[in-house]
């Protein structure tokens, strides 16, 4: 895993809660939850390729 991906989680975790925070005092609590779990399907989308990886090596080392 590359530092890089490391730094865009922590971008898209910043911008989030910025805009959450803005649209919960704006009145619009169902956009900030939106944005929110659209930042988290992001992140989720940006570390499946990890995920798959760590399962691949999991079941070599367990088939031995």
């Amino acid at each position: 895993m590359s530092v890089s991906i490391i730094f865009k989680i922590a971008a898209v975790g910043i911008l989030v809660s910025v805009l959450g925070q803005v649209l919960k005092h704006s009145g619009r609590d169902d956009q900030a939850f939106l944005a929110s779990l659209a930042g988290l399907l992001l992140v989720l989308f940006w570390l499946l390729p990890y995920i798959y990886d760590l399962f691949e090596t999991i079941q070599r080392l367990f088939s031995l």
